[in-house]
């Protein structure tokens, strides 16, 4: 969301480009992210929920899909990030999407199930073409500005 958020504001054809078609495939993961724990909660016995310390989540969800971060703090807003400074923003969104890629290093080494690994995996593999995007997108704003002090100025508000 935040991707989508900060195209509005973005200066440059290219870069906002960027943003959206990165944005709609974040989209996308959240739905693989979404049906992997759909698949592995839907069928889960009591004795499970409660051995596997799923029972808080549960008794406020039952097993529908309710964003959430590992230690249980739900998604909100402030997930969105978008400062409205091209500079702040895409320096954020690399953050980001290294941010993802260590999360998905984490479930990969506590994970074993295939089915969940390789999609696990993929989900990875697009959080480094992404962060690769994002430098492209930094680039072609330096590229823009003067590249010799490029902090000069906000370009979506400050004009030569």
């Amino acid at each position: 969301m935040r991707y989508l958020s900060q195209r509005y504001t973005m200066p440059y054809a290219e870069a906002k480009g960027l943003l959206t078609d990165i944005g709609t495939e974040e989209l996308a993961h959240m739905e693989i992210v979404a049906a992997i724990i759909h698949q592995l909660t839907k069928n889960l016995t009591p004795e499970q929920i409660e051995e596997s310390g799923f029972g808080p989540y549960y008794i406020d969800h039952t097993t529908g899909i309710w964003p959430q971060a590992a230690g249980g703090i739900p998604f909100n807003a402030c997930e969105f990030q978008s400062k409205g400074d091209a500079i702040t923003d895409l320096h954020e969104n690399m953050a980001a999407e290294q941010k993802a890629r260590t999360t998905y290093d984490n479930i990969l080494r506590v994970v074993r199930d295939p089915e969940v690994c390789d999609p696990i995996r993929y989900l990875r593999e697009r959080e480094i073409v992404h962060f690769q995007r994002f430098g492209e997108a930094l680039r072609i704003l330096q590229d823009h500005l003067d590249s010799k002090n490029f902090y000069a100025f906000n370009p979506e508000f400050d004009k030569n």
